[in-house]
């Protein structure tokens, strides 16, 4: 056994054998921002991803009443629109683009970030780096292991990532920490998903079918600030209740 590995040193070190080494394609990385009214955020979300690391990033208009989509597009995203409100409506219409392209053209991973600048496109490589360098499946970026601006989120959200976690852990025996937007995952392994959650329940159910599906999950810590304008969800009390109502709707039904 020693003699192979020596061998195997030996071969590695040799500028011949180095010439037949083959470096490894660079991963085609695309991303997608669900955005619903979202013009005074929209440019400085796009202008953080760091240059040269993603291959496309597509904003799915969520019917925006505002200048998100001129916005978007003069920042160099690829635009489309789903009139249908809601966070997973979005993310799935950004998803149906993608599909449409032909095979060779589709990408590897995917990112998922929010278009109110509460997350920090600039972390994008630490989120990437486990899929990238230990081929995990799917990283979730954790808020609740960064840090958080004070106010970033309101104690509801705060209650309910806890509660949604900690029912994942015991039925699921995966441990996350949170359910945060900003994640990263194999484009193969989210076809697989079947994701179908068209509003509050995207985060959850991607989260509950990836244990599910046995994948390889992690979390890497991010830092989380005070979203640009006023909350479509934590904002309004109807929409933390629903919110709340639709997750754990997710995770029961699920068992």
């Amino acid at each position: 056994m020693y003699a192979h590995c020596g061998f195997f040193l030996i071969l590695a070190a040799s500028p011949a054998a180095a010439g037949n080494i083959k470096p490894m394609p660079k991963p085609r990385i695309f991303v997608i921002i669900p955005a619903y009214n979202e013009e005074e955020s929209i440019a400085r979300v796009l202008n953080d991803i760091p240059e040269g690391l993603v291959e496309e990033v597509v904003v799915c208009d969520n019917n925006s009443t505002d200048n998100t989509a001129e916005e978007a597009h003069r920042a160099g995203a690829t635009v489309v629109f789903q009139p249908e409100p809601g966070y997973g409506a979005a993310c799935l219409k950004g998803m149906e683009y993608i599909r449409s392209k032909p095979a060779e053209k589709q990408p590897d991973i995917i990112v998922f970030l929010d278009g109110d600048y509460s997350d920090h496109p600039e972390q994008m490589p630490e989120v990437l780096k486990p899929i990238l360098e230990e081929d995990y499946d799917m990283v979730i970026g954790s808020r609740a292991l960064g840090n958080m601006e004070p106010g970033a989120m309101q104690p509801q959200q705060i209650f309910g990532n806890w509660l949604a976690t900690n029912l994942i852990r015991l039925f699921f025996k995966y441990r996350f920490t949170d359910l945060g937007p900003f994640r990263a995952i194999k484009w193969d392994k989210l076809l697989a998903l079947n994701m179908q959650d068209r509003n509050y329940g995207w985060t959850v159910e991607m989260q509950v079918k990836a244990a599910k599906a046995g994948l390889r999950c992690t979390e890497v810590p991010v830092d989380y600030r005070c979203r640009i304008g006023v909350s479509k969800v934590s904002g309004t009390i109807k929409g933390s209740i629903l919110a709340g109502h639709k997750i754990l709707w997710t995770i029961f039904k699920s068992i």
